[in-house]
């Protein structure tokens, strides 16, 4: 399954330890991206062949990339069905989605392909197509009942991929824990989840980039970053994706209030909450919400921890935290 990160460019690599021998580690491909699972198991067992199914059963629920998955099959309008993981993907959407005021919405995929971030690769910005497809965005004309979802229109699509990734790992991990593992990090594109402790038997470290354009994933650490106790992190950033038309750069996080790429000073949104899925998404809604707003929201709330990078009308970068964010901070 192939998931483009149409809203959430992830800028995080691992920089724990190497684990020890005894520490198991699972590398591969999915949703167009990579994964790294880190376990300790006193049992020595592989949980390869489990995992890769359980990949499977999430590529055959929500890929927009496979025509025969269920969410295809629901855009398309041959089925209204879904199944239990397309359902709490939906459901915490729609958590999401009143949270931030409709700053993250599930159903904003019709313009995002429009604009050119899609499967369609199409190039350019159409004013008059993005207007008229307005009326299909919006998560308040689409409602579950049961595993069936209906639309007010049935040309309403769905696209999950902003929030995929984070309900991924949060999976991954639950049937580690299902299995007896206490101790496990899983990484898919970015999002993490993490538990216990790392082969030197501290918590989990993750780092986030440098907002750079031009550097590599991991060439330029802005911070490392402490995680466990089943949390989940994700980063969103508007500095690598982006298209190019006519010589003017349009950021990949489209508002769904106005259908365009939204245009704030927020660079880097990284969001520690208790899910990975919910973690995802805040930091999607965080940039299109811009700087402020994402302040506000932290401060009220008390287990989201973040580590927000923005620029001054300089063009210098500046960096806003939380307290719990601190005392995550790795000196």
């Amino acid at each position: 399954m192939r998931y483009l990160t149409v809203f959430t460019l992830v800028v995080l690599i691992l920089v724990s330890c190497s684990p020890k021998k005894e520490y198991i580690k699972i590398e591969g491909f999915t949703q167009g991206t990579t994964y790294s699972i880190t376990y300790y198991d006193s049992l020595s067992r592989d949980f390869s062949v489990q995992i890769d199914s359980i990949l499977g059963r999430i590529d055959h629920s929500m890929s927009i990339y496979n025509d025969s998955s269920i969410i295809s099959l629901l855009n398309s309008n041959i089925s209204d069905s879904i199944d239990d993981m397309l359902k709490e993907v939906i459901v915490s959407s729609f958590e999401i989605y009143h949270q931030s005021d409709g700053a993250f919405d599930i159903t904003v995929g019709p313009v995002v392909r429009a604009i050119g971030f899609g499967k369609d690769k199409t190039q350019g910005i159409d004013s008059a197509k993005v207007k008229q497809l307005l009326p299909l965005i919006g998560m308040n004309k689409i409602h579950l009942d049961g595993n069936t979802l209906k639309k007010d229109d049935s040309r309403i699509q769905i696209d999950v991929n902003a929030i995929a990734q984070g309900y991924t790992v949060d999976v991954i991990g639950k049937y580690l824990e299902s299995n007896g593992i206490k101790h496990y990090l899983v990484e898919v594109g970015g999002e993490i989840t993490a538990r216990g402790k790392n082969s030197k038997g501290t918590d989990w470290v993750v780092g986030i980039d440098k907002p750079v354009e031009s550097a590599l994933p991991g060439e330029n650490i802005q911070a490392k970053i402490s995680i466990s106790n089943g949390y989940g992190l994700a980063t969103s950033g508007n500095y690598r994706k982006f298209i190019e038309v006519n010589g003017q750069k349009y950021a990949h996080t489209i508002n769904p209030k106005t259908g365009f790429p939204e245009l704030n000073s927020l660079l880097s949104a990284t969001v520690v909450a208790p899910s990975a899925t919910k973690a995802d998404a805040l930091a999607t809604a965080f940039m299109v919400k811009g700087v402020e707003w994402s302040k506000n929201f932290v401060v009220k709330s008390n287990d989201i921890d973040a580590y927000l990078v923005y620029s001054d009308s300089l063009g210098n970068y500046l960096v806003w935290m939380n307290e719990g964010m601190k005392k995550r901070i790795i000196p």
